[in-house]
């Protein structure tokens, strides 16, 4: 089986020469029950998970019994605040709570392997070399994308590499992110995938 590769584009968009790939890491197995673990886990730590409500402890007042227990013809009550009672406080309320699943290291990095591989056995993973940007131009990357003729991409960046990161971040429907915060439902959700040659080692680091 061939290395898989991946063209590199300059600032215009021109494939100089393609890239040959490290096949430990772009040419994985796909395991789709890994990769929705790993997905299911990214989206539940992403929640903030502080939805909460009082209940009847919790809501101020009602420390007296409204009326006497028997003989005025009402039903017996024993404070203001009941869930049944307008400004009461909720029957089992929502309560703040963490969403967080434990998914293992090895787990998420195979998702990573694989998401990546299947990016690369599509074509539609491209590597860009970022010196082409001596300074920011959103209009250069629109054309670079154009002439690229892959959608919805995802931008992948080193820190360091502001001219690259100007370019894409105000065009619309195309995300920027770092090898860092690089996750697998973002890969999962792309169209392509654009890679810039330093964060490429970055990337492959986080997948080994």
């Amino acid at each position: 089986m061939a290395a898989p590769k991946a063209p590199l584009l300059d600032s215009a968009g021109v494939t100089a020469k393609d890239v040959t790939l490290e096949e430990a890491v772009f040419a994985a197995e796909l395991k789709p029950h890994v990769v929705h673990e790993t997905v299911r886990a990214e989206m539940n730590a992403a929640r903030q998970g502080t939805r909460a409500a009082k209940s009847r402890g919790l809501v101020s007042g009602g420390r007296a019994k409204p009326w006497r227990q028997k003989g005025t013809g009402r039903a017996r009550a024993g404070t203001t605040r009941a869930p049944q009672w307008t400004g009461g406080g909720v029957a089992f309320p929502p309560t703040p709570r963490d969403f967080e699943v434990k998914v293992n290291r090895k787990t998420r990095r195979s998702a990573l392997r694989g998401v990546l591989s299947q990016h690369a056995a599509d074509g539609t993973l491209g590597v860009l070399d970022g010196s082409g940007f001596s300074e920011p131009s959103t209009r250069t990357a629109v054309e670079l994308l154009a002439k690229w003729g892959h959608e919805l991409p995802l931008v992948v960046v080193t820190k360091d590499e502001q001219n690259v990161v100007k370019s894409f971040r105000n065009i619309d429907k195309v995300v920027v992110t770092t090898p860092g915060e690089l996750e697998v439902a973002a890969l999962v959700w792309a169209r392509s995938v654009l890679v810039t040659e330093d964060a490429l080692e970055l990337v492959k680091a986080k997948a080994s």
